[in-house]
């Protein structure tokens, strides 16, 4: 092990995905592993293998698709959860085993209903099963910051006795300080006589906003391997970020000089991809990837960027992957040349999809004066959504105004045949949703709304965000647009689509109508409609 290099355990897929609102399906787990080893993570934490049979399935096609990364499965310290783990990972180049028990009184007696001599006994001997099967096998101590320092050096002592490679210090509830994590892992460094062995992590949540520092200061004390997620994304007030963690070591290397693997070049692909597929945009103000994150307004801080970008950015846009070029594309552009700015964007396409998506590159072009990068982006993570192809859309009329309802004749496309229906709605998006509801026999209800644009000026594109639920389950969906209500229907359908998908064959069109679904967030509706559908209510 190089004495200054960290490692990145990164847990996403994990940890993030508890979060409310950030599931994620088997295709979209495995995007979203590849974008992680493209990250250069050194460690993916795919799932809880034992937690369901579809957190099983999504941590064994992880291990079987990443080439270079170590993947990690979490398990309880129980033989049927190491098992399950090992089963799930076996067949990745690089697996590991990641079981924990909790060390902390409040957490032994109250949870676990167990002694300081048992938990101890229980730890060693469930890592020194999970080394039987496997060389990599890392132990966490949950809630390691409110544990007595004394057991916890000892527990740390016998599980690295046992066979752990890596023995990880968890802020499990986000409770610690940085003083605190610099005590806990400066005790452990300097008192546990076979601390050489392993690799001591930190795992820090948010509770208090610390997570980051907290980390930090777990490095300078003697970690080497910190456990993040894209975005900070996790339970409660979520985990470290990890792309804060790694710019804030990159921009104050006098103060963390750590190497590690990450190209931070990709941080914000990863971002707008872990965006796509959750439909959670970050805050505007968040660190490194908000929307405001390389932002100037004030005058003075203009003037400053002008005369020298080093007066008010510690780190430059295009060190995380941001692109400061704007318009470079036309209707009149060639493929070579939309082929060859994607390349520049670090877009690597197949021959058919290129062709693909230069078609609808000339269809956006048509409609938009200019095409910027984002423009491009956004056609690529649209193009790349994992949804099934049931039903498309062909065409669609809406009818609207303040003085009067709503009205939307959308026509869809199943296979070679067309489907037409007209609704009414307090506004266009609610009609055109409730057309698509009645085309395709299967009632849903919207629970989340959300329209953003992904460019600027008039002819920005608009993109859409949809949850809509049919009471078996909650289904995400994206659309992209220069017309929102387009945009809309195409979010809408990229969701039922996946709705279908995965429901029982024959079960489709048997179903009676629910009541209509909520549109309190239509960003289209009129104020007046909007308080007579309240007023039905």
């Amino acid at each position: 092990m190089e004495k200054d290099r960290i490692y990145i355990f990164d847990t996403t897929l994990r940890d993030g995905e508890q979060a409310p609102g950030y599931s994620m399906n088997l295709d979209e787990k495995i995007r979203m592993a590849l974008q992680l080893e493209a990250l250069g993570v050194d460690i993916l934490e795919a799932g809880f293998a034992i937690a369901s049979p579809g957190d099983f399935a999504s941590v064994q096609a992880i291990s079987r698709e990443l080439k270079h990364t170590v993947v990690a499965s979490l398990s309880r310290a129980l033989e049927k959860d190491i098992d399950a783990a090992w089963e799930a990972v076996k067949l990745a180049k690089r697996p590991r085993i990641h079981t924990f028990l909790a060390t902390s009184d409040l957490h032994l007696q109250y949870k676990l209903k167990m002694s300081r001599e048992d938990a101890l006994a229980k730890a060693k001997a469930m890592v020194s099963y999970a080394r039987n099967l496997n060389d990599d096998v890392e132990f966490s101590l949950e809630d390691a910051t409110r544990t007595d320092l004394d057991y916890l050096c000892k527990v740390v002592e016998e599980v690295i006795k046992a066979g752990a490679k890596v023995v990880n210090l968890p802020d499990t509830v986000g409770y610690a300080t940085p003083d605190d994590m610099t005590r806990m892992v400066g005790t452990v460094m300097n008192r546990v006589p076979n601390i050489d062995k392993a690799i001591i992590a930190v795992h820090c949540h948010n509770d208090l906003g610390l997570a980051v520092a907290n980390s930090l200061a777990g490095l300078k004390a003697g970690a080497r391997q910190a456990e993040c997620t894209v975005c900070g994304i996790g339970e409660r007030a979520g985990n470290a970020a990890l792309e804060e963690l790694i710019m804030g070591i990159r921009t104050r290397s006098d103060e963390y000089p750590f190497t590690y693997n990450v190209k931070t070049e990709e941080i914000i692909r990863s971002s707008r991809l872990l965006t796509q597929i959750t439909g959670v945009k970050p805050n505007p103000s968040k660190a490194i990837v908000g929307a405001n994150a390389f932002a100037h307004e004030s005058g003075i801080h203009q003037h400053g960027m002008m005369a020298n970008s080093l007066t008010y950015e510690i780190m430059t846009p295009e060190s995380v992957g941001v692109m400061n070029t704007s318009l470079v594309l036309g209707k009149h552009s060639g493929q070579h040349a939309f082929e060859k700015r994607l390349a520049d964007l670090g877009y690597t396409l197949g021959k058919e999809e290129a062709k693909s998506l230069f078609a609808e590159f000339k269809n956006l072009a048509d409609r938009k004066k200019t095409i910027t990068d984002r423009d491009l982006i956004a056609l690529v993570e649209n193009a790349s959504q994992s949804s099934p192809v049931i039903w498309e859309l062909e065409s669609f009329v809406v009818n609207s105004g303040n003085m009067m309802t709503s009205t939307a004749c959308v026509t869809l496309r199943k296979g070679e045949k067309k489907f037409q229906e007209v609704a009414c709605g307090t506004g266009p998006v609610y009609a055109s949703l409730r057309a698509v509801e009645k085309i395709i026999r299967h009632p849903f209800s919207l629970e989340d709304y959300s329209l953003q644009a992904v460019t600027e000026h008039r002819d920005a594109l608009g993109e859409v965000f949809v949850k809509i639920s049919d009471g078996h389950g909650i289904y995400r969906g994206r659309g992209v647009s220069t017309d929102v209500i387009e945009a809309s229907i195409l979010s809408c359908l990229a969701a039922v689509n996946r709705m279908l998908d995965e429901t029982v064959a024959g079960q489709t069109g048997s179903l009676k109508p629910t009541t209509p679904p909520n549109f309190d967030n239509d960003m289209l509706s009129t104020h007046s409609d909007k308080k007579k559908e309240r007023g039905d209510a």
